[in-house]
């Protein structure tokens, strides 16, 4: 992950690192220093390297033939905090420090993408990104969403599934711009559900579980404002899509790679230990496993394999992971958070099957059976 971002003679001096202990350090995207991944407990670190007096436009008069340059620092992961202090010949061009708060604004550098004259895969790849960014598309998505579910069900329940979904992904989009990312919009999936898409990356676990708890959290104030309109008006329709909306939005929050659960899964445990995010996720597969065997759904199972892979590749590059870890407050507060939401849906769920509707009573035999 980016470290630090800096100008050093008009050019950009650029720190990246992880966990492990490794860093790298690019001064007008040239890799002047390294540090090995050899302890990750390693708080100190001293960059060094020689710049020719040519190469920083220095004035002819300059009797200096090298300049000496030296980038100091102070690292400490959780929580993350980094002292930093750049000096060329002995004196100091800058200092300072970041936080968390300023990884998750910063805007990661990309890499400078050499002009290729045009194929029919970099065509297909230009037809791919304007099909996504057409908001003709997502006029379509959403009309074959709508006849898809008024045919399966009826038009009544297709649009109340439609504004769950909607609501839902609209939690997600509120935590990425919260987090000052630009988004895309909404996309309605037949079938599928929803998906919530960003032109940007995150950099920290924690925009991670914010943005994938905010979903779930959003559908729990759908489910809650219905409950209150049912205790208002009588009206056993919105008692209906409280219930709903509660199932759905708990399923998401199965532990299992790629719901929403299992990304906050795999945020907090691998934060923890390596060892402990794959052992964590492999046991919220293995939760998914049994639920798709006792319910006969395929389509769980086709997202579990998906998770799967997901698991082994964070396992494999655990060591190269861009996002900067939880710290111990926000491991313990994102996992209250996510036990507090799960809770609050089966309450609802219970407190609705206890009225003795047949329908009402649907989602909780499905969660006890």
């Amino acid at each position: 992950m980016e470290l630090l971002h800096l100008h050093f003679f008009d050019k950009p001096l650029r720190l990246e690192g992880s966990t492990s202990g490794e860093q790298k350090l690019f001064w007008n995207e040239v890799l002047v220093s390294q540090s090995p991944a050899i302890d990750g407990s390693k708080r100190q670190f001293i960059h060094t390297f020689q710049l020719q007096k040519a190469a920083t436009d220095e004035a002819e008069s300059s009797s200096i033939d090298a300049i000496e340059v030296k980038l100091e620092i102070d690292l400490t992961w959780q929580p993350f905090r980094l002292v930093y202090c750049l000096s060329h010949n002995d004196v100091i061009d800058a200092q300072g420090e970041r936080t968390e708060r300023d990884i998750e604004r910063q805007q990661v550098s990309q890499p400078i993408v050499v002009e290729r004259k045009w194929s029919t895969l970099g065509l297909m790849s230009l037809g791919f990104k304007l099909f996504k960014s057409a908001k003709l598309i997502k006029v379509a998505l959403a009309g074959a969403s709508l006849a898809a579910y008024s045919w399966l069900f009826s038009l009544q329940f297709a649009l109340a599934l439609l504004a769950c979904l909607v609501f839902h992904e609209y939690g997600h989009i509120r935590a990425m711009k919260y987090f000052g990312m630009k988004t895309k919009g909404i996309y309605l999936i037949p079938f599928l559900g929803g998906l919530a898409l960003s032109d940007e990356k995150i950099n920290t676990r924690w925009q991670d579980v914010v943005i994938s708890i905010m979903g779930p959290f959003f559908g729990l104030i759908m489910s809650i404002a219905c409950l209150v309109a049912y205790w208002v008006t009588g009206n056993i329709f919105f008692a209906g899509l409280a219930a709903f909306n509660s199932l759905l939005n708990l399923f998401n929050l199965l532990p299992v790679l790629p719901l929403d659960g299992g990304h906050i899964l795999k945020s907090i445990s691998f934060s923890m230990n390596t060892k402990v995010g794959l052992i964590a996720c492999l046991a919220g597969a293995g939760l998914g496993v049994w639920v798709s065997y006792s319910f006969g759904l395929a389509l769980l199972g086709f997202l579990l394999l998906i998770g799967s892979i997901e698991i082994l590749l964070e396992w494999r590059m655990r060591h190269q992971s861009h996002l900067l870890p939880l710290n111990r407050y926000a491991q313990t507060v994102s996992l209250v958070w996510y036990v507090a939401t799960v809770a609050a849906f089966v309450s609802i769920i219970w407190h609705l099957a206890g009225t003795g509707d047949a329908m009402l009573g649907l989602p909780l035999q499905i969660l006890s059976s």
